[in-house]
């Protein structure tokens, strides 16, 4: 940390981060500080002449002070730097300077030899774009010399618009800031790459030492050490034991610093208060990777701040991702590593599962159920309490892991919500991910007051809307985590919801299809020429329509035709088989049978149960293995779940639509305006809330606060008849004037005799009142937009007006929201049916339909809650939703400044 005199009070902090670079090293990056002249003067030094006249266009064997000065003292604004460290040594710069047009900047770069080729010059590229939009640039431009290639290509894979020309010598380049999708794209792909390669190096050492190695059995330490050596960890492992001497008959070392050779991996096991020095010595010795296993850091501090969060920023600064605190261990089976660095007892057979915990009780508990549900890991990492390792770092390297075909997560809390979002929507089409979210009934949020949603914000509708909007299949405990594993690793994943029943046994047929239809699948239709076939096959007095009744005297071979012949019909998209056995010998034929049945399954999926069979067999079926459950409502909840993934998968993901007549410019230095100089949140005033909405072009009614009967009537005229007559002092308006409203007001005459009689009875909440156009007929419809602290902007959709306290249900999406989100918010939403129900409206998402009306509306929202994060809340109710569009005549609006600290600190700016 630099001292207080050092940073000028311009100095954005903000901006300091932790990097992954391309070959999965980390470099701390933060702007230039007046402190660091002299960093900058050893980086210049290291510098090769070639590398020196590419950046200055001159030798300059050394930095003058003049230059010194004018490369640190930088506002931060007109004049931006980056610089990239490693430890305390620079290894990198980027710069701009505005020059000639305001909204244009000249860039240049400088990267240590030693260190070029590492993706050094993108990542700091990437920062100077962001940040020179943040301060209103649009473009950058540089002079490169026709042999500085390197740059020439940094400059054109960037992926935004370049447009250059040769001019006395030098290439002129100008880098248009405008986002484009190609530019958008090649960052993710560029953050994918590096973070997956990142963990790589974490999970394929070439060396492990143990720190905190006990002699003893029993001990952490000791018992990690024995697990790396019996489970054959290809490469070296080194005990570290203060006492020296030997540990199971293997030297060890004092400390880490003693060891002779390269470290890649260092799993620490010493007491909390220990740990700080340990990660110290880890990067002096340059190891590459930590696991901490240590625990009793809750409540501890290093310096005034939490111990996790500085010892995890330490080992950052030192270039090493940092597994834990807390955490029970990391396992890769590949046969080029073998590392089973973890203290537990417990079997791993190699498989195409990844597995991550938060827990490292239910991390055994889940590799012991693995091993006899026949389940083969191909990694598995507890995150512990994952200061620096998240899930959203395990989902980047499963993408491109080719040996990992289905992810499995149990997860406490989100590092990033809308990177897990980002990176779960793009894994999940490839490879599944089902996970246990804890906390289902922790959905306590105090913000929901705020929005008139109820005493509390649905934070697990929003958790759920999150998993499911990203394709991740959420179940409810670990033992359904892994029935849905075992048929997704064994079995395809179903075209559709269509099941075939095939049974012996009438009252399991019955139960079988109860199940079937309660887990939203469907029986699907025999067509005639399957069912001959079947008549032809089965025994006498079998039922040949689904369900496909086998009777007692069913024996293998008719199980495997009647298998067989219903997954080739057309109109079946699954089977789920009932056998109810006579004996064991009877049991394992029909096992086999069902196996050669699969074999033909042309894709779709089988699953099966064996009434009274023996409880804990999880496949059947030898070569093609068949999960099997105890009881088929077991296998119908696993089935219409996998199928929902099915759909899913199925499913248009939806574009997120872009607004061209939005001027976000405008709408952000409005609300910042309304924030004030303070900056504090606050919420608007009735007259700033709908013109800010107005200004993001939302259909805001017009309207005028009126004093008298006189003034009323002049406000209708300029509005235009017929208008609404409000009381503005009713918190929660009723149908009638009584309730605090009048409709329908064609005339002056009309308008005279309602104000009359509602300042009778309403008295001084007519003081004063409202006068407002009369909107299209529609539904009333409760829409609220939130900037979340966790999740970061949502939307929620329910019941509106008078009827929204009696029904405070709600549906929830996290944002971005592409037009498929919007339309299952709405199916998902009690309002569905309402909208169905309007008169004058089609009964679908046609074009003109108050279903296409309340999407649009809900999509516009959703750009200007993502494009301006100060607008903290919207709550808009009623919205009167109808075939002509969709209206605000209510709303409530918050500002707040921005404030959302990404976690883990390690992150890419995009």
């Amino acid at each position: 940390m630099a001292d207080a005199d050092s940073v000028p009070p311009a100095y954005p902090a903000r901006w300091e981060t932790d990097a992954v670079l391309a070959d999965g090293s980390v470099v701390h990056v933060r702007p230039v500080r007046p402190d660091d002249a002299e960093r900058i003067q050893a980086f210049h030094a290291r510098q090769s002449r070639e590398s020196i006249y590419f950046r200055y266009f001159t030798p300059m064997p050394k930095l003058s002070a003049r230059e010194l000065e004018r490369l640190t003292g930088i506002d931060y604004v007109t004049r931006m730097a980056f610089v990239a460290l490693e430890g305390d040594d620079i290894v990198a710069m980027a710069s701009y300077d505005v020059w000639r047009a305001a909204d244009e900047a000249e860039v240049a770069f400088i990267v240590d030899d030693a260190h070029q080729g590492r993706g050094l010059a993108t990542v700091l590229l990437e920062y100077l774009i962001v940040a020179a939009r943040e301060n209103g640039l649009h473009a950058l431009t540089a002079q490169v010399l026709p042999s500085n290639r390197r740059m020439l290509s940094v400059f054109h894979n960037a992926g935004f618009e370049v447009s250059s020309e040769f001019d006395d010598g030098v290439i002129n380049v100008r880098l248009s800031l405008e986002p484009t999708e190609r530019a958008t794209a090649l960052i993710e792909e560029r953050e994918r790459l590096s973070e997956a390669r990142s963990i790589q190096r974490l999970l394929f050492p070439e060396s492990v030492a143990v720190i905190g190695a006990g002699r003893e059995p029993g001990g952490i330490g000791h018992e990690v050490f024995r697990n790396l050596l019996t489970c054959g960890f290809e490469g070296p492992v080194y005990p570290v034991n203060p006492s020296g001497g030997h540990v199971s008959s293997v030297r060890s070392y004092p400390s880490v610093l003693d060891i002779p050779d390269e470290v890649d991996l260092a799993v620490v096991c010493v007491p909390a208060q220990a740990v700080e020095r340990t990660v110290e010595e880890c990067a002096r010795k340059r190891v590459r990777g930590l696991v901490i296993m240590s625990a009793g850091f809750e409540g501890l501090e290093i310096g005034g701040r939490p111990a996790e969060r500085v010892l995890a920023e330490r080992a950052l600064r030192a270039g090493m991702r940092l597994i834990g605190p807390e955490s029970m261990g990391v396992i890769n089976t590949a046969p080029s590593t073998r590392l089973v660095a973890t203290f537990a007892d417990v079997r791993v057979d190699e498989g195409p599962v990844g597995m991550l915990t938060q827990s490292g009780t239910l991390g055994i508990a889940a590799l012991q159920r693995a091993h006899r549900m026949g389940i083969g890991v191909s990694v598995f990492v507890d995150i512990g309490s994952r200061p620096d390792v998240s899930g959203n770092d395990l989902l980047q390297f499963w993408s491109s892991d080719d040996r990992t075909k289905l992810a499995l997560l149990y997860l406490e809390s989100f590092g990033n919500p809308r990177k897990f979002t980002r990176i779960a929507r793009r894994m999940a089409r490839e490879k599944p991910i089902v996970a246990v979210k804890a906390g289902r009934t922790g959905h306590t949020d105090p913000d929901a007051d705020r929005m008139g949603l109820g005493p509390w914000w649905p934070t697990d509708a929003t958790v759920d809307a999150l998993l499911s909007q990203s394709g991740v299949i959420r179940v409810d405990t670990p033992a359904r985590l892994f029935d849905v594993a075992r048929v997704l690793v064994n079995q395809p994943v179903p075209r559709g919801r269509r099941v075939a029943v095939v049974s012996n046994s009438r009252g399991a047929t019955l139960l079988t299809v109860d199940a079937c239809l309660h887990s939203g699948l469907e029986l699907a239709p025999i067509d005639p020429t399957t069912q001959a076939a079947l008549a032809g096959l089965l025994p006498a007095g079998a039922e040949v329509a689904n369900p496909v009744e086998l009777t007692w005297q069913a024996d293998a071979s008719h199980y495997e035709a009647a298998v067989r012949a219903v997954l080739q019909a057309d109109g079946v998209d699954a089977a789920l088989v009932v056998y109810a056995p006579a004996v064991e010998e009877h049991r394992a034929k029909v096992a086999r049978a069902l196996g050669l049945a699969a074999r033909a399954s042309a894709g779709k999926p089988v699953l099966a149960t064996f009434l009274s069979s023996e409880v804990g067999v999880p496949l059947i079926g030898g070569e093609h293995p068949i999960p099997l459950f105890e009881f088929p409502d077991e296998a119908a909840a696993v089935l219409g779940t996998v199928a929902d993934y099915g759909a899913w998968l199925a499913e248009d993901p939806g574009t997120v639509p872009v607004f061209e007549d939005l001027d976000i410019d405008a709408i952000r230095a409005y609300t910042m305006d309304l924030l004030g100089v303070e900056g504090e949140g606050r919420w608007l005033d009735r007259a700033d809330a709908m013109r800010l909405l107005a200004l993001a072009g939302l259909p805001v009614a017009r309207e005028r606060m009126v004093a008298s009967a006189d003034e009323a009537v002049a406000a209708a005229v300029e509005i235009g008849f017929p208008v609404a007559l409000k009381a503005s002092g009713v918190a929660r308006y009723q149908p009638g004037e009584a309730g605090g409203v009048a409709l329908d007001l064609h005339d002056e005459g009309a308008l005279r005799a309602a104000y009359q009689r509602m300042c009778t009875h309403l008295g001084e909440a007519m003081r004063p009142a409202l006068v407002q156009q009369q909107v299209p007929p529609g539904a009333g419809v409760m829409v609220g937009g939130h900037q979340h602290a966790a999740f970061g902007a949502v939307i929620a959709l329910g019941i509106g007006g008078a009827m929204s306290v009696a029904r405070s249900e709600v549906a929830v999406r996290v944002l971005p929201l592409t037009d498929t989100d919007a339309g299952r918010l709405i199916a998902a939403s009690p309002v569905a049916s309402l909208l169905e129900g309007v008169p004058g409206g089609a009964p679908d998402e046609t074009s003109g339909s108050p279903v296409a009306s309340c999407r649009a509306f809900l999509l516009r929202l959703a750009a200007v809650l993502e494009a301006v994060p100060e607008i903290a809340d919207v709550v808009l109710n009623p919205l009167i939703v109808g075939a002509e569009g969709a209206w605000v005549v209510d709303a409530s609006v918050r500002v707040a400044p921005y404030r959302w600290d990404p976690a883990p600190p390690v992150r890419r700016v995009t």
